[in-house]
Parts: structure tokens; C-alpha cells; sequence
């Protein structure tokens, strides 16, 4: 009876245990991998569906699982800079149990592997343009003629720019955009800012604080780029309308700049149908909030 109940007592604190498995995503990253003697895996897609039916015992079991994106290059970076041996199992499960502070990670919610996969390798985007766009900022470093943080005025000027946004915007779902060109390619960042039940936005902070250092990049930087709005309710047509960053600030596109954007094909430059239910309009207005200016030196 005594060791029937240590049992069951087992079980309870196994589901009291959350987990991190650290994914190799994709066929290159597995490969990378099998270098290493104790990795035993020969098949990147058997890898896969033994991953899967593990996340799914695991559920059944009352357990909570956080899946990370496991790079072979930053685990191989990870055992050379403490010295210690990349061909220890041990070893892997310390660099994933960082991962889940550190790295890019999604949790497991019953979701077929097949839409875990782009999810994951989505905030692993999001993360690393996040971190670029922020040391990019940061090296801008201080103002030669009045001493300010130039990032950090740009990110405080780009987050009083969200706020209004998202404060002038209709009653809805709204889908913000913000594309800032660069070297060597364009940052791109988005905010989803659901409608809840007391008409209050819904935002993920991890996300705001994406686009926003995006957006302060280009604000800081005087960079070409634009920020487009869609709000989506329910009983209407949806409603997009956007603004090109000019200077340290934004300038309203009109509704014909806005339905060209949208209705050109960025690559082909060839012109795609229109949607139906959408229309394209020209901005509100911010405001004082919305037009004050930035850093100006």
C-alpha cells in the first residue's frame, strides 16, 4: 500500500514539472547534429514524428512542455566557452534549459508539429531582429551637441507613436506593420493588438517591444521605411491605412499610396487584384502626441 502511494505521489509531482525540449527544425541543423556520437537520430523526419509523440505523452500525461529552437552552432559556441564536452547528453539538456529563459521557445499546446514548426522558427525571427534592431540602437550612442541617449529618445518618441496609433484606430482587431530599410536587408516587425471584451487592445509585451525598437530605428536613423494599420470588426469591411517614416516622424500615405502598396506585387511589381471587403483611407490624425518632434540635432 506504502509503495502503491509513493507511486502515485510520483506521478503528481511529474505533472508538477515543466520541460523544455530544444528542436532541431529543420534538415541542416540535423545533420549538424549527427556528428556527434551520442546523438543516435539517422532520420530527420522519424526525429520529427518521435518528437511529436513524445510532446503528446507528455500532454496526456498532465505535463506542460516549452519547445525552443535548438541551433548547432550556438550549442557548439555554448560548450567552448564554458569547456565542456558538446558530445554529452547531459550537456545538450543545460544548453536547453537556457534556451527556455534565453532563447526562442513556443509552448506545446496540442498543435500538430506542422504549425508548431513555423511558429517557432517565427520567434526565433522575431527574437533576433528584435536584438539587432536594439544593438543597432545602442551604438548610436549620445548626441555630440546636447548629450541625449539618442536610441533611447528615439525609442521613447516611437513608443508614444504606438500609443497614439493604436488610441486614433477603429474599434476592432488591429494589425500593425512597421518595415524599416537597411543593410543588409529590411527589418520587418508586427503587433496584433486584439479588441477584448472591455474594448481594451490585447497586446503581447515580447511583440510591442519589437516593433516598437524597429520603428525607433528608423525614427533614429532617418531611414526609409512605413507602418501600415488593418483593423478588422466584425459587420464591416476592414479598413488599412498607413504612413511612411520621414525624418524623425511619420507622414500620412493616401488612400490611393496605400491601395497601390497594397494591390502591387513587391517583387514582380505587377498589380494584384484588390480584396474585397477592404477599404483603403487616409490615416487619422495623432494629434499634438502624434506630430511632436524628436531628437532634432
Amino acid at each position: 500500500m506504502a509503495h502503491t502511494d509513493h507511486r502515485t505521489m510520483r506521478r503528481v509531482l511529474r505533472r508538477e514539472i515543466a520541460g523544455t525540449i530544444g528542436l532541431l527544425t529543420d534538415e541542416h541543423d540535423f545533420r549538424a547534429m549527427r556528428r556527434y556520437r551520442t546523438f543516435t537520430f539517422d532520420d530527420h523526419a522519424v526525429y520529427l514524428r518521435q518528437v511529436e509523440d513524445l510532446l503528446k505523452t507528455r500532454a496526456l500525461q498532465g505535463t506542460h512542455t516549452t519547445v525552443a529552437l535548438f541551433d548547432p552552432q550556438d550549442y557548439a559556441e555554448y560548450c567552448s566557452v564554458r569547456g565542456i564536452d558538446p558530445d554529452i547528453p547531459a550537456n545538450r539538456t543545460r544548453f536547453t534549459a537556457e534556451l527556455a529563459t534565453t532563447g526562442p521557445t513556443v509552448p506545446y499546446e496540442g498543435q500538430p508539429l506542422t504549425d508548431l514548426l513555423p511558429a517557432l522558427v517565427d520567434e526565433a525571427v522575431r527574437q533576433a531582429t528584435w536584438e539587432y534592431a536594439a544593438t543597432l540602437l545602442a551604438r548610436l550612442g549620445t548626441c555630440a551637441t546636447c548629450g541625449e541617449d539618442i536610441g533611447r529618445a528615439a525609442f521613447t518618441r516611437a513608443s508614444n507613436l504606438v500609443a497614439r496609433i493604436l488610441d486614433t484606430a477603429p474599434p476592432g482587431d488591429r494589425h500593425l506593420v512597421c518595415s524599416v530599410t537597411g543593410t543588409p536587408e529590411t527589418l520587418v516587425a508586427v503587433l496584433h493588438a486584439d479588441e477584448e471584451d472591455t474594448g481594451a487592445p490585447r497586446i503581447d509585451e515580447a511583440e510591442a517591444l519589437e516593433f516598437t525598437t524597429v520603428l525607433a530605428l528608423g525614427l533614429a536613423t532617418r531611414t526609409p521605411g512605413g507602418l501600415v494599420m488593418r483593423t478588422t470588426a466584425p459587420d464591416t469591411s476592414d479598413q488599412v491605412y498607413g504612413w511612411r517614416l520621414r525624418g524623425d516622424g511619420l507622414e500620412p500615405l493616401t488612400a490611393g499610396e496605400v491601395f497601390d502598396a497594397y494591390c502591387t506585387d513587391a517583387e514582380s511589381g505587377d498589380l494584384i487584384s484588390p480584396e474585397s471587403n477592404v477599404d483603403y483611407c487616409f490615416p487619422p490624425d495623432l494629434g499634438p502626441e502624434g506630430t511632436a518632434p524628436g531628437h532634432s540635432h
